[in-house]
């Protein structure tokens, strides 16, 4: 995609975020509006392996870089970014600094409020196949962005907002759903869709990444049969199931160690490896680094601006 152009209508949606995260410092930070954050970075990251879950993301200022399997996703100002599905990708924050740090706003999608929209609205001309991976990249229009600042504005008159944020998220949620996206957020809404039953596994592995992977149980929950759930999931999420798993398995290790709540050994039985030179080897080949050197250097880092790359 060709580079972005920010309006005047994204420094202001900037100066609104700084105004709200000033005080806060870098980071994630959630609102008073439901599934609403807003998210600070004063410095350029490392790359930082997250999970993002579906949501939608506006860039007002700085820009940032998605790494989705082979899939490279650079956005900036102009930009808004889908995510359809719990997808593992490497985030890194690309420009930032003090004086302009990066700013964005996320909204994490309801897919129930999604379906009804849809039924609302009606259909509107033939629908687009759904997209490949779940992760997408398009143009903010003028009445997206517009929709955007009023929802964030919001933040600084609380007393509106039960009554004036739902009507605000639901024209963002429209401006989507009829804009170059419409096919991802169709695929969301529809329970019934391809990315839906992707997202059930997906939901299943999340909540048990623990376990035995069962292809044949997991396909059954998806709807599908074990090669078509294996052909869609690497579709949308850029691995398959049991690559998606241990990404989830050794991210949960990760942390695990990072917090100080176990040692590599101790991490590595309780997300699932029986295996400690398995774990060992799998952790060095995901992260660069074997878990107590790799936990060094991200303790000899930046955590806050490393959350900041993960939002």
């Amino acid at each position: 995609m060709s580079t972005a152009i920010p309006t005047p209508r994204h420094a202001e949606l900037a100066l609104l975020i700084d105004r709200l995260t000033e005080n806060l410092g870098d980071g994630i930070h959630a609102t008073c509006i439901p599934r609403l954050a807003v998210i600070r970075a004063s410095a350029p990251t490392d790359r930082f392996h997250t999970v993002y879950g579906p949501s939608v993301c506006i860039v007002a200022q700085g820009a940032k870089r998605s790494i989705a399997g082979d899939r490279i996703l650079d956005y900036a100002p102009g930009h808004y970014l889908t995510v359809s599905v719990e997808l593992p990708v490497i985030g890194q924050v690309t420009q930032a600094s003090a004086e302009e740090p990066y700013l964005c706003l996320r909204l994490d999608l309801d897919p129930a409020l999604l379906s009804g929209l849809l039924i609302e609205a009606g259909p509107r001309g033939r629908r687009a196949p759904e997209p490949d991976l779940g992760i997408m990249l398009s143009y903010t229009a003028p009445e997206m962005m517009d929709a955007a600042i009023r929802l964030t504005r919001l933040l600084s008159t609380p007393g509106d907002i039960a009554v004036l944020s739902p009507m605000t998220e639901r024209e963002l949620l429209y401006r989507l759903l009829t804009g170059d996206q419409a096919a991802m957020l169709h695929a969301i809404a529809m329970g019934e869709s391809r990315t839906a039953g992707v997202a059930r596994a997906v939901n299943w592995i999340k909540d048990n990444f623990r376990e035995p992977l069962r292809i044949e149980a997991l396909a059954e929950l998806a709807h599908m049969s074990p090669s078509a759930l294996h052909q869609h999931f690497k579709t949308v999420t850029a691995m398959s199931p049991l690559q998606y798993q241990k990404q989830l398995r050794l991210q949960e290790a990760r942390r695990l160690i990072l917090s100080a709540q176990s040692d590599a050994a101790g991490a590595g039985f309780a997300v699932g490896y029986s295996s400690p030179s398995q774990f060992s080897r799998e952790y060095a080949r995901l992260f660069g680094a074997p878990p107590l050197r790799d936990i060094a250097r991200l303790r000899g880092g930046d955590e806050a601006a490393m959350n900041a790359a993960a939002g």
